[in-house]
């Protein structure tokens, strides 16, 4: 091929557009969560706006399956086994809380005269409670 006769090449050209269907029939819907039609019906349809497609067609929005098993993975999920020193994937980072006691060295800088009279008003005052 000489360059005038190869054929032109465009980043256009070499993109491809995938779009997914927006709905999905009920006959695919189970098989889109991996599941069977009586658990469909049973754990899933109850939650779902059926949309009516002419006179016998039932199909489901895409967008509501795909809430619906992101809910679902959310509350029954787990990780599975990780090799060791790697994070999961709902590995979460919490903050350390600052009012649970803990055991360990003080670093309040009190005296033992500051402690004492510390000590003496809490008793002054459980004396007058009494």
């Amino acid at each position: 091929m000489t360059e005038q006769t190869r054929p032109l090449e465009t980043p256009e050209a070499s993109r491809t557009l995938v779009l997914l269907p927006r709905v999905v029939r009920f006959k695919d819907a189970p098989g889109y969560l991996g599941m069977d039609r009586n658990r469909f019906n049973a754990e899933v349809r109850p939650y779902l706006t059926e949309i009516r497609l002419g006179t016998q067609g039932i199909a489901f929005d895409r967008l509501e399956l795909d809430a619906w098993f992101d809910e679902y993975k959310n509350r029954n999920g787990r990780p599975g086994t990780q090799p060791k020193g790697e994070a999961t994937w709902d590995a979460k980072e919490r903050r350390a809380s600052s009012n649970v006691a803990v055991s360990g060295t003080s670093t309040s800088k009190f005296t033992v005269g500051e402690f004492a009279k510390a000590v003496e008003q809490i008793a002054s005052k459980k004396r007058s409670a009494a």
